[in-house]
């Protein structure tokens, strides 16, 4: 099991307030190896070939609001420019993911679904204004402009490579370049990056899962080689983007608010993660360039923090 968050106030930099990406969750479960149900294993070994086969389930939700959230609404008399009409609307996703997984000693494959909601539906309101309630922060005022509900599927898939760079004195280094690409009506995009890693037990797994990048919960299985495995990592990865329910409306909507998004969207990452006694704990920081035009966050900046353990 792996429940997992991400936060843009959760991060090295001076500290956010609920702008663009401000809130992620998640809880996932990965099965054992090679206990899939036969139907499923036979599509999992069609699409990827021979392999360590799992499955990945998971739920997620995920926060966006624009950079002031205190406008109460985006046509309000004396508001400057009528700014949220420029700005990222408030949206909010609630998405069920279902991913086979296919390991080798090299590689890691994933292909998967994920359905559900944007909109109301989804609870982002709630769940943001009522944890402003509880710690006593004022709630943000223009969730009754959010895009509206809309049913959500994706096919996606990705590979992520493992390759030992070098040893020395028990120290490893090694890279994972991965290649990843979703559609649907929330995102379609193509994606490739590169981590390095630095530590003992690399072996371990593939890297680090966050929630709203890429293929993520396939990131979630491994299995620690050493008494304690560790890592440092850092790398790059660079999306081509073409749609984006979030930022463009909704799909069958041509009233719906929305922004001007970004092709290109780059992504610098860092991070760590220890695995022992069945557990692994990670942390990983993302400086992320611009998804829409007219956005002011310069690199926007969040922060994801993992527990997952095995029983």
């Amino acid at each position: 099991m792996d429940p997992s968050g991400e936060n843009d106030a959760i991060t090295t930099l001076k500290g956010t307030s609920d702008q663009y990406y401000t809130s992620g969750l998640r809880f996932n479960w990965t099965s054992g190896t090679d206990t899939l149900p036969a139907p499923i294993a036979a599509i999992n070994k069609a699409i990827w070939g021979d392999g360590v086969q799992r499955i990945s389930l998971g739920v997620q939700q995920m926060i966006f609001t624009p950079r002031d959230t205190q406008l109460s609404s985006p046509w309000a008399a004396g508001q400057p420019h009528n700014s949220l009409l420029r700005d990222r609307p408030y949206s909010s996703l609630l998405l069920g993911t279902i991913n086979l997984i296919n390991d080798t000693d090299r590689t890691r494959s994933v292909f998967g679904v994920q359905f559900g909601v944007m909109g109301p539906a989804a609870q982002g309101r709630q769940l943001q204004n009522g944890f402003h309630s509880l710690i006593g922060d004022t709630p943000n005022q223009g969730w009754s402009h959010q895009l509206q509900n809309q049913i959500i599927f994706q096919v996606q898939g990705g590979r992520t490579w493992r390759l030992p760079l070098v040893q020395l004195g028990g120290i490893e280094l090694d890279t994972l370049p991965s290649a990843s690409a979703a559609i649907g009506d929330y995102q379609i995009y193509g994606r490739l990056g590169d981590i390095f890693r630095i530590g003992q037990g690399l072996d371990s797994d593939f890297g680090t899962p966050t929630i709203q990048s890429s293929v993520t919960d396939g990131g979630d299985a491994y299995k620690s080689r050493r008494p304690v495995s560790w890592y440092v990592f850092g790398g790059v990865s660079g999306e081509a983007v073409a749609y984006d329910a979030s930022l463009e409306g909704n799909t069958m909507r041509s009233n719906s608010l929305h922004v001007d998004k970004k092709w290109d969207v780059g992504e610098i990452h860092a991070g760590a993660a220890v695995m022992f006694r069945g557990l692994r704990i990670s942390f990983s920081q993302t400086w992320q360039t611009q998804q829409f035009d007219g956005a002011k966050s310069g690199l926007f900046n969040y922060g994801s923090l993992m527990v997952s353990t095995k029983f």
